[in-house]
């Protein structure tokens, strides 16, 4: 069973359009939600957790759908989102007492230990942690009542380097277990492609592409040449573009690009931008 699917998603609001979107989230894999500000990507999170009424399409989360049986799946999602809703004058060591009375499956023992990993002080009142501490205040909590799926909005946003680094570990470790699924959005991509199994870019809207993150750089490349040689290939090989004086830069299918020409690997960001500015063109 998927942990997550989603069928014909679409929402309307503000002059926004989250068109008819697609996605599935197998047990025990990473899928990172990859777009620009405004591409959709918080909108799909409050979607999937009922916080916003949709104008169309379904939801299911281990097979139920979410709007029936949110309040019990809940117990089982670890949710970080943008803002993190903890009241300015808690503490992390009182924000652990509330949420203890809210889940079930809430272990002291497991939150504290997440607060010593992420070297967050349990005495200092929210109100004084910086946005990098309130994003790791989030993280703790919600890997601290035994969740079977994770949904997080930027959530290593505000993070330096090295504590990026640390929520990718936890949750690499996360989804040792079969059972566990992360759905994670960022705009710091480079996160993404260390951690995820399947990537899934959303432009404006609409979902561009979703599909395993190995096979997306397996199959694609970048080609240097020029305008006359572009011109060479068959056009289903092309897929960006960018033409300068210097000749043109190429993100293309490396199935269809003939044996000796020399085409160099692509990262997930460079992919992401040749994709996008490619629909934009259209």
């Amino acid at each position: 069973m998927n942990a997550l699917e989603i069928s014909n998603l679409s929402k309307t609001y503000g002059g926004f359009h989250l068109d008819n979107l697609n996605l599935t989230l197998p047990n025990g894999c990473i899928m990172g939600l990859i777009g620009e500000n405004g591409a959709g990507k918080s909108t799909t999170i409050k979607l999937i957790l009922d916080m916003i009424d949709r104008d169309g399409g379904d939801i299911t989360i281990w097979g139920k759908d979410n709007r029936e049986n949110i309040l019990s799946l809940k117990q089982d999602i670890g949710v970080v989102l943008d803002e993190v809703g903890i009241p300015e004058c808690l503490n992390a060591k009182q924000v652990g007492k509330i949420m203890k009375n809210t889940f079930e499956n809430w272990s002291d023992l497991a939150y504290m230990d997440n607060l010593r990993k992420l070297s967050l002080p349990a005495d200092k009142p929210f109100k004084e942690f910086s946005r990098g501490m309130r994003m790791k205040l989030g993280i703790a909590v919600a890997l601290s009542h035994d969740p079977k799926l994770l949904l997080l909005d930027e959530a290593t946003s505000g993070l330096d380097p090295v504590v990026r680094d640390e929520v990718i570990d936890m949750l690499n470790e996360f989804t040792r277990d079969e059972s566990h699924s992360v759905l994670i959005s960022s705009h710091i991509i480079s996160d993404l492609e260390k951690i995820c199994d399947y990537i899934a870019f959303l432009h404006k809207g609409k979902l561009l592409m979703c599909e395993e993150k190995d096979v997306l750089i397996e199959h694609y490349g970048l080609l240097q040449c020029s305008e006359t040689q572009l011109a060479q290939l068959d056009p289903e090989a092309v897929k960006g573009k960018k033409i300068s004086p210097y000749g043109v830069n190429a993100l293309v299918r490396r199935d269809k690009v003939p044996s000796g020409w020399n085409v160099s690997p692509v990262n997930i960001e460079e992919l992401f931008i040749f994709i996008a500015k490619e629909t934009d063109n259209i």
